[in-house]
């Protein structure tokens, strides 16, 4: 076995956790190679370069083998190798994500507490 589906490869290699994901994913364009998208049927080879985007960062990966099994995660790890490029760029995304302030803590009025709600129907009952 030298070629194999885009689809059937995402998914052996563990980046989706169904096919249909990866048929999703591929679909909505957020699957490429060569800087193109390709369709679910597009097969691959190894030595191919494969950009996948996850949550917002793409990464891009080099198919080193060929499987149309899903096997443990060491073995699917075993089926590609990330580029240093992509490796940096996710290690900065993540550096971000942490950094970054808690959506939560920008809210200045929000849902009013029990107590407030209190306060507010006793102002409410007052002649």
């Amino acid at each position: 076995m030298d070629k194999i589906r885009i689809d059937k490869w995402l998914w052996a290699a563990r980046f989706y956790k169904t096919r249909s994901l990866a048929v999703d994913e591929i679909s909505h364009g957020r699957v490429q190679m060569d800087r193109h998208d390709v369709k679910p049927a597009r097969e691959v080879r190894p030595g191919e370069l494969v950009t996948i985007v996850q949550a917002g960062i793409a990464r891009t990966v080099l198919i080193k083998g060929i499987s149309d099994k899903r096997g443990p995660a060491p073995i699917a790890q075993a089926l590609y190798e990330e580029t240093p490029q992509s490796l940096q760029i996710r290690a900065l995304a993540q550096e971000n994500r942490r950094l970054s302030p808690e959506p939560a803590l920008t809210i200045a009025h929000g849902r009013p507490t029990k107590k407030d709600r209190r306060e507010l129907q006793k102002g409410w009952n007052r002649p």
